[in-house]
């Protein structure tokens, strides 16, 4: 039977002024299902290409903090003892950091953790 599911890309904008962006990750949440995911893959060579002088270093711990957000426990920090609801919205909140999430978007699946994996291939690879 499937249930409704919200996802959001991620999103690295090197440079807000110039407007460009390039998708680094998709998270999925489904509130019956109790499930946060998250996957992220950067593409350093093609993002230098868009932004040479981009701190690397500063994007994958931002993709890092992200992951310990979705996982929850210790790793998360402030966000260790909220619900997965919770984690998912400031996780798709909007920001004007280089990691920005898109759009919250739904959908309806039976398994959301192989939606997460089609999303993320379909959308970031």
């Amino acid at each position: 039977m499937s249930t409704v599911y919200e996802y959001a890309v991620l999103r690295v904008v090197p440079s807000i002024e110039r407007g460009e962006a390039m998708n680094v990750g998709t998270v999925v949440y489904c509130r019956a299902l109790d499930f946060l995911g998250c996957r992220t893959h950067l593409d350093e060579a093609r993002l230098l290409v868009l932004s040479p002088g981009l701190d690397l270093d500063g994007v994958r711990a931002a993709l890092h903090a992200i992951d310990a957000v979705c996982c929850g426990g210790d790793q998360a920090g402030q966000a260790s003892s909220v619900s997965p609801g919770q984690r998912f919205r400031w996780l798709t909140a909007p920001r004007s950091a280089i990691v920005q999430p898109g759009p919250v978007h739904a959908g309806l699946t039976a398994d959301p953790a192989t939606e997460l994996d089609r999303l993320h291939h379909r959308l970031v690879h």
